[in-house]
């Protein structure tokens, strides 16, 4: 009988891998077929039995369900003494919800139960109520939500949820990053903060909003996306190889963005709000948020709002910093009704303002270029809004779990244009530069047995232009480029064994060009993406990708559009992309460890310049490198330490960041290091990162070094659960340094923006 049985289960076995194998096969000639082709056999599993890959090793507890937490999408609550010294089994494979808590708590003693979307582990006799503590003192574990259809697979990705950024408490964008090695960020105000990627910078990357596209090369002094992260819950970043559904253009990765919901606030009928006030002692800058939410048979409601003020700040060395100073204003608001059906319908406004006196050019202090009719600072006024609608079904059965959107994105910069009046005097007349897409899709997520097949149509119309006030020189400078886009794809993600997950996809784009003269061209194109993640061992896997993307004609920036361009019979070259990655990951018992090797190299990436002829100039990018890290993680803290180098290359020369605007910037050598432990019997969590530049030789340039070190502590007193008291000391030690990837430090007329001296932060938040 018991040869029986393993002759069964072998069976069993080597059946459900069959099965699997038929179905991946089945799915790659669906792909080959068409980027838009259709399963044909339905799949009609109820919701209830819906199921997802998990990969989760034994570990303590609380570390295993904070994993559940990211691959479930669910929130889960757990009390702080059945966390101590447990431990999880081990869960691998496609499982439905309960089986994979099933496994996970096999051995613990553990009830559990689901409650408005949220696990929880247990004897408690009630729902936890989000961002408040339940009665018995339990833990929640921070909601971590799948933002999109994002893979499950990704060979090299970033993923930041709101545990995270509680944890960072960012006041800027090169806050949310701090910690990871393969992000940069240049520029220590807002205003001109660019982000890159494995050396890449944002605008070679698909990015979006709240799943809005993001189309804003405004002026390449000026911050591609300025954000308010106050405003954000989540950050996904893929690195180098995007999946085929985060939209066209995704040269060498994607960055998407994701606002507060009032989900991530209440779980069910009622309404909250909150206050904070956070004071920079460096800067003498007060930032106040106010916030209010609300759900009511199936209405939400949410509404923030974000004003910063203040000064200039001081570098390490002392000196005041001109053209620093706060005078920002955000806000979000999110309309949304879910009926009983699932039918979800959202709308959602966000909104920046930065208007305040900068630096002549925003991303340096001061450039001396010989021309006395430039002042050296003037105001300039961005501002950026992004309002999405989205239909989504929240209870989708089988094969039919559709995503509708509709979004416009609009960033715009005002600032006046100086020009020599004679004699070295100064005259000037106003400019505005403006960006703006209409961009939508339409997709459906169909559920396979292992895995499932994200299907859709996306388009954009994107126009760039520059306005200004007057004629002073004689002829208009008033001019725009305008890209369409229409784009069919298919990404196929799946589990063929046991030990395998395979993502796998394609899409074609159909793009019509029009610049500044008023011709036209039109272009076509294919892309394609695969990666891989194999379990070598229990602890052990294994992961790779490659992709080639076909980006069509980029559009020029608005404050060098000149309307005289002569761009020839044929136009821009269009902008393509090859992408590589490979990498090791280790995890066993709380410890990680990984290291990874990628190269991207984007032919014909178009940089034109305000000369006639030169409307068509590109260049041949390249960077490459390789990152590894380790940390460990226990009951009631981490520790990470990653370390990434950089090498980049235009032309096949040694980059720069002056010929790198929009493309690329020098690297190098990069180290971070990350830890915090909460004491949850005081609700006091104390912590702190250390981001290390090593000097950095590229070519006939030199990069100096500079280690930075930031602490904080935060305390969440039991006796007023509703608030949060936080201390924190950025640049522990008073370093005189500006960020790698800031603009202008290889340069001996560039007076590079340096980053504050030491710097107290105070805060207090309210929440009821």
């Amino acid at each position: 009988m018991t040869v029986t049985r393993l002759t069964a289960d072998r069976g069993a076995l080597i059946g459900a891998q069959s099965r699997r194998l038929m179905t991946t096969t089945a799915c790659a000639f669906a792909l080959l077929a068409g980027p838009f082709t259709m399963p044909v056999v339905a799949q009609t599993a109820p919701v209830s039995a819906a199921t997802r890959a998990y990969v989760i090793p034994a570990q303590p507890l609380a570390n295993a369900l904070r994993a559940f937490g990211r691959q479930s999408g669910l929130q889960v609550s757990l009390p702080a003494e059945a966390a101590r010294g447990a431990n999880s089994a081990a869960v691998s494979g496609t499982l439905s919800t309960e089986a994979a808590l099933s496994q996970l708590l096999s051995g613990t003693g553990l009830s559990w139960r689901i409650s408005n979307g949220t696990v929880v582990v247990g004897d408690q006799s009630s729902g936890v109520t989000g961002g408040a503590p339940a009665a018995d003192g339990s833990t929640v574990i921070g909601e971590i939500n799948v933002t999109g259809q994002r893979a499950e697979t990704s060979v090299s990705s970033v993923n930041i949820g709101a545990e995270e950024l509680a944890a960072r408490n960012p006041t800027s964008v090169a806050d949310v990053f701090r910690d990871e090695a393969g992000v940069s960020v240049g520029s220590s105000i807002p205003t001109s903060q660019k982000v890159y990627v494995n050396g890449l910078e944002e605008t070679t990357l698909a990015v979006s909003i709240d799943g809005s596209r993001q189309n804003n090369r405004v002026f390449h002094h000026n911050a591609t996306n300025l954000i308010d992260p106050s405003l954000l819950k989540a950050v996904d970043v893929d690195a180098g190889i995007a999946p085929a559904d985060v939209g066209p253009g995704a040269l060498a990765g994607s960055i998407a963005y994701e606002t507060k919901d009032v989900k991530d606030l209440l779980t069910q009928n009622g309404f909250g709000g909150m206050v904070s006030e956070t004071y920079n002692s460096n800067s003498n800058t007060f930032t106040t948020g106010l916030g209010g939410w609300a759900m009511q048979d199936g209405f939400e409601f949410l509404g923030f709002l974000n004003y910063g003020k203040g000064g200039n700040y001081e570098a390490g060395n002392g000196d005041e910093v001109r053209g620093t100073e706060t005078n920002l204003l955000s806000g979000l608001g999110k309309l949304a009704y879910e009926a009983e059906s699932g039918d979800r319908f959202e709308i959602s406004h966000e909104r920046v303002r930065d208007d305040a006196d900068r630096p002549y050019r925003a991303n340096a202090s001061v450039v001396t270029t010989g021309r006395p009719w430039e002042p050296a600072y003037r105001n300039y006024k961005l501002e950026r809004d992004n309002t999405v609608f989205t239909y989504t079904d929240t209870t989708p059965e089988g094969w039919w779990d559709p995503t509708v959107r509709l979004a416009y994105s609009h960033s715009s910069v005002e600032t006046p244009i100086f020009y020599n009046a004679g004699g070295g005097v100064g005259a000037s007349y106003d400019g505005q530069g403006e960006s703006g897409s209409l961009n939508g899709k339409f997709e459906n997520k169909f559920t396979l047995e292992n895995g499932n097949i994200v299907a859709g149509l996306d388009f954009y119309s994107d126009k760039i232009e520059l306005e200004t006030a007057s004629e002073p020189l004689g002829y208009t400078e008033d001019a725009s480029e305008r890209a369409r886009n229409v784009g069919i794809y298919t990404q196929v993600r799946i589990e063929p064994v046991d030990a395998m997950r395979l993502s796998f996809g394609g899409r074609a784009d159909k793009q019509w060009f029009e610049g500044t003269t008023g011709e036209k061209w039109d272009h076509a194109g294919l892309s394609g993406n695969a990666s891989v993640e194999y379990d070598l061992t229990s602890f052990l896997t294994a992961k790779a990708g490659a992709s080639h993307v076909w980006a069509g004609i980029p559009l020029a920036e608005a404050f060098i559009m000149n309307p005289a361009w002569n761009y020839g019979l044929e136009g821009p070259e269009v902008t393509t992309a090859n992408n590589a990655t490979a990498g090791l990951e280790f995890h066993h018992d709380g410890f990680t460890a990984e290291g990874s090797l990628f190269r991207s190299m984007i032919q014909d990436a178009r940089v034109a310049k305000w000369a006639a002829a030169r409307a068509n100039q590109n260049y041949d990018v390249e960077t490459w490198g390789f990152e590894v890290g380790a940390g460990y993680d226990w009951t009631d803290g981490f520790i990470k330490v990653k370390y990434t180098r950089v090498n980049a290359e235009i032309d096949g020369l040694p980059a720069d960041s002056d010929t790198g605007n929009y493309l690329t910037t020098p690297v190098g050598d990069i180290i971070t290091i990350s830890a915090a432990h909460t004491f949850s019997d005081w609700g006091l969590t104390v912590g702190g990162d250390m981001e290390f530049a090593p000097e950095f030789e590229d070519g006939a340039s030199t990069y100096v070094a500079y280690e930075v070190v930031n602490i904080y502590t935060e305390w969440k007193p039991e006796q007023l659960s509703h608030m949060t008291f936080r201390a924190e000391v950025q640049n522990l030690f008073n370093e005189t340094y500006a960020s790698r990837a800031t603009y202008g430090q290889e340069f001996g007329n560039v007076e590079p923006l340096y980053e504050q001296g030491r710097t107290f932060l105070l805060s207090v938040k309210a929440t009821f």
